[in-house]
Formats: C-alpha cells, sequence, structure tokens
C-alpha cells in the first residue's frame, strides 16, 4: 500500500442513540480541568474511534427532569422547550464496564461547565452520538498538537495511540505550571507548555508564536498538524501556519471548540 493510502484521512458514520448516564465519580484534575466519570447501562455499545470525536451533552440542574431527543424516520426529534447541548470529547471508554470519561474545561460559564462544575456522584447527564468520527492515521512521522484547555482530552487521546517511532510537538496553553498535565505516549514526544499568566483566554499570539515555532522543526512532507481552539485563533493560526510551512492541506485539521463570546460552538476551518 501506497504512502498516501496510508495517510489518508477518512470519515465513517455511526448509528445515533441518545442515552442516560450517571456520574459514578468526579476529579479536579487542575484548576480548569475536571474530570466526570459516567457510567450506566445505556452505555452498552458506546463507540468513539476518534481521538477527536464529540458527543453531545444534554446538562440539566440537579432536580430538573432530563428528557432527551428521540429518533423519528427523519432523524433526531426534539422536545419543547428544545434541551440545551454542547460538544465534549469522550477522553476514555472502558466497554467492560460501561464506564465513560469526559473531561471538562471549567471556569468560563455556560450550561456544561456550570453543570461539570456542580456535579457530584448520583447526578443524571444526557448523551448523544458520536455521529461519526474523523479517523487521522497514525502512520506519519510527524504530528504537530496545539489547542488550549478544551483541546487536552482530544491531544491526550491523540498521544496515547500513537505508535513508537513517532515523533510528535504538542503545544498547549494553560494559564500557568498548574494546568500541565502528565501526557504519555508511547511516542517520541515534546510538549510545549504556553502559559497566559492570568491573561484573557482567546488571544492568539502567545500560541500561534510557539505553533510556527515548533512548525519550524516539522517535515511538513510526512506531517500531520491538529489544531483546535478558540474559533478566530484557529483560523488566524492555519493561515499562518500554511504560510510558515509547506503544509499539505489535505493532511491538516483546523477546529474552532469555542468561540468569544460566543455559544456552543465547534467549527471546522477549512479554504
Amino acid at each position: 500500500m501506497s504512502n498516501a493510502l496510508l495517510r489518508q484521512p477518512r470519515r465513517v458514520r455511526h448509528e445515533l442513540k441518545f442515552r442516560h448516564a450517571r456520574v459514578e465519580a468526579v476529579e479536579q484534575l487542575t484548576p480548569v480541568l475536571k474530570r466526570v466519570v459516567l457510567t450506566g447501562d445505556e452505555l452498552e455499545g458506546f463507540f468513539s474511534p476518534g481521538f477527536d470525536d464529540h458527543v453531545k451533552i444534554f446538562p440539566v440542574p440537579r432536580g430538573e427532569p432530563l428528557v432527551l431527543p428521540t429518533l423519528g424516520p427523519d432523524g433526531p426529534v426534539f422536545p419543547d422547550p428544545r434541551p440545551v447541548a454542547r460538544d465534549y470529547t469522550p477522553r476514555l471508554f472502558d466497554a467492560a464496564n460501561r464506564r465513560l470519561t469526559i473531561d471538562f474545561a471549567v471556569g468560563h460559564g455556560g450550561p456544561a461547565t456550570a453543570w461539570a462544575e456542580d456535579a457530584q456522584p448520583g447526578d443524571e447527564l444526557g448523551l448523544g452520538g458520536p455521529r461519526g468520527s474523523f479517523l487521522i492515521p497514525t502512520s506519519f512521522a510527524e504530528h504537530l498538537l496545539v489547542g488550549d484547555e478544551t483541546a487536552i482530552p482530544a491531544i491526550a487521546r491523540r498521544l496515547e495511540e500513537l505508535p513508537k517511532g513517532a515523533r510528535a510537538i504538542a503545544c498547549i496553553e494553560v494559564n500557568d505550571a498548574a494546568g500541565e498535565l502528565d501526557l504519555p505516549s508511547p511516542a517520541d514526544v515534546e510538549i510545549v507548555w504556553v502559559h497566559r499568566k492570568g491573561g484573557p483566554r482567546g488571544r492568539a499570539e502567545a500560541l500561534t508564536a510557539a505553533a510556527i515555532a515548533a512548525a519550524q522543526r516539522i517535515d511538513p512532507a510526512d506531517a500531520y498538524v491538529w489544531v483546535a481552539c478558540e474559533s478566530s485563533v484557529a483560523r488566524a493560526m492555519r493561515a499562518a501556519l500554511l504560510a510558515a510551512r509547506p503544509f499539505n492541506t489535505k493532511w491538516m485539521k483546523v477546529a474552532g471548540y469555542w468561540r468569544l463570546g460566543g455559544v456552543g460552538s465547534n467549527d471546522v476551518i477549512e479554504d
């Protein structure tokens, strides 16, 4: 099989399902990253093969009824009023024990982060999907991964699945050293932690500079570039990386995981 085929990303679709789950455990990983472990019989058959997959979560305050969409002949049928939904990356799934882990970036408002900040064992959460996956081969010689706290779950998954012999540089923006995590991988990995030092989230300068510096040390002939952060930052970073290095745009995925001043964003940024 040719190198081009070995390195061809592909999209796959999954059967859409909506599930009820309950909180089994919570853990504060960093000042702004909270882990919530979910369990429940309805997690039987949950499937998330892509490191940056997304599930829809349907957060409701404790004590309020959780009403999920149903599946009709033409797709989801939403109740009225339509429930709040947000996209999150499945961090881990233990199929044998029907246990799903989701890491939430908290401390910046919104119904999903408010739910996660208050989450306690026994609380309910609704889930939908993943509806599909974008499968990026691990066979690239080099990988550049860039993001802020919202991207840490996907970056962590990717680093765990990269094979021995691959090389990766991950540039991750956090507030300070307290936001750093151990991110194990079989690959040869360099983590560049970019500190805001109390500055505002959603600014491009420091993370983009780190990404461009890392890109100068990567051979674009056999590299995959993955970026996820605030939407306008991601868009500017894509242009800056392509101006700095001749990356193959087919071997590049750039996404806006959130939007400054907006709600519920998950944009894939292309030409």
